[in-house]
């Protein structure tokens, strides 16, 4: 890991805690760093969210019957 670290405790489940330890040792990585990087991934995902909602906040609002029936219009549902 890069620079300084902040020690936390966190409580998993005993099968969660078991595969971690198992992907660590075929990985060669710690288990800090498999759920850093779980953790990381997360937040750029909500990252990538919120971006892709403010790019879309001028857009139109439609309905969930009005996109119903569209999907249906189209053979998509």
């Amino acid at each position: 890991m890069e620079g300084l670290t902040q020690r936390t405790t966190i409580y998993l489940e005993p099968r969660l805690h078991k595969a971690l330890r198992l992907k660590s040792i075929e990985t060669s990585q710690s288990v800090s760093e498999i759920v850093n990087n779980a953790i990381l991934q997360a937040l750029a995902e909500d990252a990538d969210d919120l971006a892709t909602f403010a790019d879309r906040v001028a857009e139109p609002e439609i309905s969930f019957e009005k996109a119903l029936k569209e999907l249906r219009k189209n053979g998509r549902l």
